[in-house]
């Protein structure tokens, strides 16, 4: 099959290999050169611009950093809505807003083409192993003719509904995710407070139900959030700000996901914006008394 990628970020530079190595031909675009050649060395295309990506393509995987970066890639002048060809698919992965979801869906079904937002769970590693799972909003057809290709990035595929549910999903398992931090933050803060030590409160947390599922996987992450980053404190913030923004659309007012945004508005004001988003846990009673 022919495909294209857009974005080469933590997650698309892993992402785009398997591809490749599953037989696909890939024609592939990113903004800053580097991935993009490191992925032409295993065989992919490079194009120009985006717009380039959708000539030869009958599927289009983006997973891009932001809204921001959607409406560039997308609506830019020589972005991937700039000339499709009727009939393609686009598979958007990103963490956007859903109305942005939504618009972008409306607009490709104004040329013809199909989307679906199929933004992921999972970080680099397993994304590395195929082991994603993807929260899909679209049509059950167009998801049908997704699927060769979602298989192979993912471990599990949820259909949340029409357009712009996966995003909607996405933001509201982030927000536990979030919330979660912040309060183990409170509660290591509390601790070492009292004098209890990091490795003692994270060995009996992990022992009782008060543990998250992912919290043995960010164990090494949160004794050094400057080592291995999967997710950085800049990512987590932009989606709590699309979170709270979108649970207040809703009439909900969000107040646990209120205070963790302030928290890594707290963290990315004091220069942590690139370490891990577990860097609150450890660093909660410099960010309180701060605040």
């Amino acid at each position: 099959m022919n495909l294209g990628f857009v974005g080469l970020g933590k997650m698309g530079a892993v992402m785009a290999p398997r591809l490749l190595a599953a037989g696909h031909q890939v024609i592939a675009w990113n903004r800053s050169p580097q991935p993009l050649a490191d992925l032409q060395r295993l065989g992919a295309q490079a194009a120009s611009h985006p717009r380039a990506v959708v000539e030869d393509s009958e599927i289009i995987v983006t997973i891009l950093s932001d809204d921001s970066a959607a409406q560039q890639v997308y609506h830019g002048e020589h972005g991937l809505f700039a000339e499709p060809a009727a009939g393609t698919l686009f598979v958007d992965m990103s963490t956007l807003r859903p109305d942005t979801m939504r618009a972008l869906a409306a607009r490709a079904a104004q040329l013809g083409c199909a989307f679906l937002d199929a933004p992921v769970l999972g970080t680099v590693a397993p994304a590395a192993k195929g082991q994603l799972v993807a929260l899909v909003g679209g049509e059950a057809e167009d998801l049908e003719r997704a699927t060769p290709v979602l298989d192979i990035l993912c471990r599990r595929v949820v259909h949340a509904g029409p357009q712009g549910q996966g995003a909607l999903l996405k933001l509201a398992i982030n927000l536990l995710l979030g919330v979660y931090w912040q309060a183990l933050g409170e509660a290591v803060a509390m601790g070492r407070s009292g004098g209890l030590s990091l490795d003692l409160m994270l060995e009996a947390i992990g022992a009782s139900g008060a543990a998250l599922s992912a919290l043995p996987l960010k164990t090494a992450a949160i004794e050094d959030p400057e080592g291995h980053v999967a997710f950085d404190v800049n990512a987590m913030l932009k989606d709590l700000s699309y979170i709270v923004e979108t649970a207040q659309r809703h009439g909900v007012p969000a107040p646990a996901a209120t205070a963790a945004l302030a928290s890594y508005e707290a963290a990315a004001r004091r220069g942590w914006g690139k370490a891990d988003s577990v860097a609150v846990v450890t660093r909660m009673a410099e960010l309180l008394a701060a605040e």
